[in-house]
């Protein structure tokens, strides 16, 4: 926006998504009220978590969301995690033979 589209009113320039959208900012203690009591009506509807007889079934419903990988991209994580184990492991070495090299140095006679 340019300067000349700014509004006068000397106020801080909106700079969240609400502000930029033109939605409010505020909310009025009757819209605030309705919220909170239509949370409050559907909380008493069911006990927290929806108790242990549901679990299996929200188990269930979850795994259908996973998207579990194909074979070959099971081979593929597979040898990346090796390789990075090898070189980790390869790097961990080499500074503890360096290290250790260098002690020898300083406490040798």
């Amino acid at each position: 926006m340019s300067d000349e589209q700014q509004p006068q009113s000397g106020a801080a320039r909106p700079t969240g998504k609400r502000q930029l959208s033109g939605a409010a900012t505020t909310t009025s203690s009757a819209a605030y009220e309705n919220k909170r009591v239509e949370r409050a009506a559907a909380e008493k509807d069911e006990k927290p978590g929806g108790g242990v007889a549901a679990f299996p079934g929200e188990v269930v419903s979850e795994m259908k969301k996973v998207v579990w990988p194909t074979a070959k991209e099971m081979v593929q994580y597979t040898l990346i995690t090796f390789l990075f184990l090898i070189v980790l492991t390869a790097l961990v070495w080499g500074v503890d033979s360096l290290t250790g090299l260098g002690v020898e140095a300083v406490l040798a006679p």
